[in-house]
């Protein structure tokens, strides 16, 4: 990589679109309900829960069909996440995690697409496939 003053409007430009991020509603909502999440008692107390009843399904899982009481503590897990997932806090942080994490896709992929056809984007998220895949012919990369 050559340094040279249009290394360093990009990176100026990059700063600006950093900026613009953070200051974001979408940043300011993910923040919040970060901090919510991070600071609600029940949610502490859920999270301990869901870990205690995987770390028990853990213990045994090894021995698969013949441990004891394996499905009763397959279903014990995901009872306890789901109870986790469906907690207010922790869906609205979900939520804003989720939009936060598009828009930075979004951007991503906006900014490939603008170099070059040929760059390969990974997206993170099989909900961000949109189009067909030249050459590939399969899920690799994003649409172009």
């Amino acid at each position: 990589m050559i340094v040279n003053e249009e290394l360093f409007r990009l990176e100026d430009q990059c700063q600006k679109v950093i900026e613009c991020i953070k200051n974001s509603l979408l940043m300011k909502d993910y923040l919040r309900n970060k901090q919510v999440m991070e600071h609600s008692a029940e949610v502490k107390q859920l999270k301990q829960f869901f870990l205690e009843k995987k770390e028990g399904y853990e213990k045994i899982a090894s021995y698969g069909k013949y441990a004891p009481d394996l499905r009763e503590k397959q279903r014990a897990v995901r009872t306890a996440k789901r109870q986790l997932d469906l907690n207010e806090d922790v869906a609205a942080f979900r939520l804003s995690e989720t939009q936060l994490q598009e828009l930075l896709d979004t951007i991503g992929k906006q900014l490939a697409e603008k170099v070059s056809d040929e760059v390969k984007i990974d997206a993170g998220s099989p909900f961000f496939e949109t189009g067909k895949h030249i050459g590939c012919g399969g899920n690799c990369h994003a649409s172009r």
